[in-house]
């Protein structure tokens, strides 16, 4: 396989692209809650809950070639953590600037590389 395309179908190359699929499915769910009326913590609350069967499978099998449904129990508490994380760099974020819609793509950033670190030593690894 030539050197571009082993790049280009690397487990970071593949996650960017999954992950960028998996955030905005996220954040369209999180920004139309907050639009709808939702405070932010029940909108990021019901945005994760509804992507985490979404993000498992197309991470697991898609990013790290697993597609072990028992490794779902732990994803979930791995989206919990990262839920935590997210909330609390929400509310930090809130505080310095009065955007939440901005501060909720920010947080997902940072979040993100939280995230595949954490899937691809801890979940899929």
């Amino acid at each position: 396989m030539p050197k571009l395309q082993r790049w280009f179908f690397s487990q970071p190359v593949k996650f960017l692209f999954v992950g960028a699929l998996n955030t905005l499915f996220g954040y369209l769910l999180f920004a139309g809650l907050i639009w709808a009326g939702l405070k932010y913590p029940y909108a990021l609350l019901a945005a994760t809950c509804l992507g985490i069967l979404f993000n498992f499978k197309s991470l697991g099998v898609l990013v790290f070639n697993n597609g072990k449904n028992q490794l779902l129990l732990r994803f979930i508490v791995l989206y919990g953590v990262l839920y935590f994380i997210n909330i609390s760099l929400l509310y930090g974020l809130n505080l310095i600037f009065h955007n939440i819609y901005l501060n909720g793509i920010i947080a997902m950033l940072l979040v993100a590389l939280i995230s595949f670190f954490c899937n691809k030593h801890f979940i899929f690894g």
